[in-house]
């Protein structure tokens, strides 16, 4: 019996092995400052370092004005997985994913909602597009930002928690799960771009940033 059952843990030992071989985890955040990154500010109004620092080992991005950060390098298929929380209120903020154009102050790319309560939504900016939406019945003009709602109801933490995005980014198709929770799925004609924190609302901070690739 013994035998057996040490045969078994070695065969789930080696079965994780394998699976776990091949993996590559880039932290897209250093924990140090924001060498790996560049940055967007509304019609640069201000200094980019007044929007975004590094306090305490954790990324914070003061909300005002409106921007973004985004990564040096392009990425496609892989796992991005993010942390993020409100200091002081809950406010706005998203994660852009697959920017084909980084302009000011909105880019090409779609973007993993973060405002408060809509965390899972999808937001297609700059004219980036998704398989999956569709014009509202009765509208016949696409808007300036469209929205996919996400799929369940919010999930988030209280102010000063920590909440997680985890997500899959596949042939271009998007998996966004909030807090272990499946939010959204959507596809892009884009499968490869870079990858943006917004400055958008009040003072948001971020940490463990980080990208799985196979």
């Amino acid at each position: 019996m013994k035998k057996i059952f040490f045969q078994a843990l070695a065969i789930l030992f080696f079965i994780t092995l394998f699976a776990s071989c091949g993996q590559k985890q880039t932290a897209l955040f250093n924990g140090k400052d924001l060498s790996d990154w560049n940055f967007v500010v509304d019609g640069n109004s201000v200094p980019a370092e007044q929007v975004y620092s590094v306090k305490d080992g954790v990324i914070e991005i003061a909300g005002s004005p409106f921007g973004y950060m985004y990564t040096k390098e392009q990425y496609g298929d892989g796992v991005l997985e993010v942390e993020w929380r409100w200091i002081g209120e809950a406010s706005n903020s998203g994660i852009f994913l697959l920017i084909a154009d980084p302009k000011n102050p909105f880019p090409n790319g779609i973007e993993c909602q973060l405002a408060a309560g809509k965390a899972g939504d999808f937001v297609l900016l700059g004219g980036s597009d998704l398989a999956e939406y569709k014009l509202p019945e009765g509208v016949t003009e696409r808007p300036n930002f469209p929205v996919i709602a996400k799929r369940n109801d919010s999930n988030e933490k209280p102010v000063g928690e920590w909440n997680k995005a985890k997500i899959e980014i596949q042939g271009g198709v998007i998996t966004v799960y909030i807090n272990d929770l499946l939010q959204n799925v959507g596809t892009n004609k884009v499968q490869k771009g870079y990858i943006g924190l917004q400055s958008e609302g009040k003072t948001v901070q971020f940490r463990n940033v980080t990208f799985t690739t196979k």
